[in-house]
């Protein structure tokens, strides 16, 4: 099954935690990073800049849709950033685990 990576961003370390272990305990994902970051945008016409957390998700294009669902019920922001991309040039052995971690339990 095809590797997606997902992004998404939280305004707290708890939140960033709470949606990783959720995500990973649901086998919506088979890891999460976190990281610590500080954003820059543009918010109801006036330049905001804030801490945030990003998480970067590591997942599959079939459980794309369930994992997208879960984000956006889950997520405390009005107009969460959620973006997925594919992971294409993984090792096989990375490749292997993911779809292994991801999806019903063998």
């Amino acid at each position: 099954m095809p590797l997606l990576m997902a992004l998404t961003t939280v305004a707290t370390q708890a939140q960033a935690q709470d949606l990783a272990r959720a995500l990973v305990e649901a086998r919506l994902a088979a890891c999460v990073q976190l990281h610590a970051i500080e954003s820059i945008y543009r918010w109801q016409g006036a330049v905001q800049q804030e801490p945030e957390w990003r998480l970067l998700i590591k997942t599959t294009l079939e459980a794309w849709p369930a994992l997208r669902a879960a984000v956006l019920a889950r997520h405390p922001y009005d107009t969460p950033a959620l973006l997925a991309w594919p992971a294409e040039h993984a090792s096989d052995a990375f490749a292997a685990w993911v779809n292994t971690e991801v999806g019903p339990a063998s």
